[in-house]
């Protein structure tokens, strides 16, 4: 549609305009730092950071009926900067102009609602957010469009040149990333650093079809990050992990998105995502408070955190009641069908301490929890989802074992609503299906498969037909009719099937 189609009253708000003094905040020390230098860390005390928006108040003063407006209104623009994640453009970028946005289809990615079938096994009215809808097929491409728009903008304002963008990944951030920065060749070039043979096939052909340059190196992403922590120190480059603050703003879009499809009700509602590197759940957690600190959601909702017991560190941290005296230790991680939440480490702790206690005390009660899952029940609940008609990854099995394993401990309730997070395609991680079907796991991974959820293909070809068709040599009429009467009789043999003329 176009602006001149809108009712007047939402016209002058349909088009974002520049405003905000966005800034990066040490969670350490507390000094801020102008955004127009490349920071990852504080120059003063080395901890993380958030962006803030110093003059976030003012959109306090538009009232909350007004802002629902205004999102669901420019649904029906046409203007690709506003397609994505930047509908909601003064919470996650009002510095940024419209014309520096990068916008490749990411955001705004489906809720589908379980069936009778699956949510009477899980035992709650649930919905899959697939994020593996996304461009580069992960959710990861939220934090993308943000952080590349934000370079976008540092290359049009002649702050940065030639830049070489790079991160350590499991898989999906280095897809995101290289994607993203070969939108914006030449201006911007790409390395990806992955822990060999730790990355699934479909995962490594991603980067390597965008152009970017691949080093595989021993060790897992822990190990990686290292490095990459390292060059970004030493060397004039942009890091695009989550320790970099607009990766994290971007991902605050998924929380936007969750409110609006529910008509800003989140009453009763419960987000379940997997932990990882720790910057998704920081990102959900922040986005909910602003939209509540605004008065555009009434209700905070409750947030499950959710690890493998292979990579439990957040788990670990939480597990200890007394907030003073917690600490947190990394671990060592064991191979994880999770495989992108196969962090020892996270990045974003620090961030996730903060937020955690912002977000309880906002809430004046516990309204985080965090679930540990076993690989067994990752695998299980990832293909029985699949089997009730969704497309969910492992990290999304991940997910739904943590929420049942919630509702068993009584963490959540019969008459709540969960949103699950899918954060991958599910042909991402296919290897782990295979391996679950043919019972081929290593014993590190401690998976059997459950026998009624192995699928395997029946090949059909009946002993006494000789004459088959082959690549260039098609059957004759005679032998053809005689295939596919055989075949189709053998198919219905097998399948049980009753002739059409047969009564019931």
């Amino acid at each position: 549609m176009k602006i001149t189609d809108f009712p007047n009253d939402i016209q002058p708000f349909l088009i974002p305009k520049l405003a905000g003094a966005l800034q990066y905040r040490c969670l350490g020390c507390g000094r801020e730092h102008p955004i127009e230098t490349l920071l990852y860390t504080c120059p003063k005390c080395g901890h993380v950071l958030l962006l803030v928006d110093k003059t976030f108040n003012r959109l306090k003063s538009i009232p909350s009926e007004m802002w629902h407006k205004i999102f669901d209104y420019r649904r029906m623009l046409n203007i690709p900067a506003l397609k994505g994640i930047y509908r909601y453009h003064e919470f996650l970028g009002p510095a940024i102009p419209l014309d520096s946005i990068v916008y490749l289809g990411e955001g705004h990615t489906p809720l589908v609602e379980a069936n009778s079938a699956l949510s009477q096994r899980v035992g709650i009215k649930f919905y899959f957010k697939n994020d593996g809808q996304n461009p580069s097929a992960s959710f990861k491409d939220r934090g993308m469009a943000s952080a590349l728009s934000y370079i976008h903008y540092l290359v049009k304002q002649g702050f940065v040149s030639d830049l070489l963008a790079i991160c350590a990944s499991t898989g999906d951030t280095s897809a995101a990333a290289a994607l993203y920065a070969a939108y914006l060749q030449p201006h911007i070039k790409s390395a990806v650093l992955l822990p060999h043979k730790k990355v699934t096939p479909q995962q490594l052909s991603q980067p390597l079809g965008s152009g970017a340059a691949v080093f595989e190196i021993p060790g897992v992403f822990d190990d990686c990050m290292k490095v990459v922590e390292a060059l970004s120190e030493q060397y004039h480059v942009a890091l695009l992990n989550s320790k970099n603050a607009w990766r994290i703003l971007g991902q605050e879009s998924y929380s936007y998105e969750i409110s609006q499809d529910f008509d800003y009700d989140m009453r009763k509602k419960v987000i379940v995502l997997p932990i990882g590197n720790a910057g998704n759940i920081t990102a959900v957690l922040n986005g909910f408070i602003k939209f509540y600190q605004t008065g555009i959601i009434m209700d905070l909702p409750k947030i499950v955190g959710v690890q493998s017991e292979h990579a439990n560190p957040v788990f670990r941290y939480y597990q200890e009641p007394d907030g003073n005296k917690r600490k947190f230790e990394p671990v060592h991680v064991s191979p994880s069908v999770a495989q992108a939440a196969m962090i020892g480490n996270p990045v974003s702790m620090p961030r996730v301490i903060h937020l955690v206690d912002q977000y309880n005390t906002l809430s004046a009660r516990q309204n985080v929890f965090f679930m540990e899952v076993d690989e067994q029940s990752i695998m299980d609940w990832e293909l029985l989802a699949n089997r009730n008609g969704h497309i969910a990854c492992t990290h999304g099995g991940e997910s739904l074992a943590g929420l049942a394993k919630a509702i068993d401990n009584q963490f959540v309730h019969q008459d709540e609503v969960a949103i699950v997070d899918s954060t991958a395609h599910a042909l991402k991680f296919s290897g782990f299906q295979e391996m679950y079907f043919n019972d081929s796991f290593p014993a590190e991974f401690k998976v059997k498969p459950v026998p009624e959820l192995v699928n395997a293909p029946v090949y059909v070809h009946p002993q006494d037909l000789e004459d088959v068709p082959a690549p260039g040599q098609p059957l004759n009429q005679k032998a053809l009719k005689q295939f596919v009467r055989r075949i189709s009789d053998e198919i219905a043999s097998v399948l049980a099937l009753r002739k059409i003329d047969e009564t019931t």
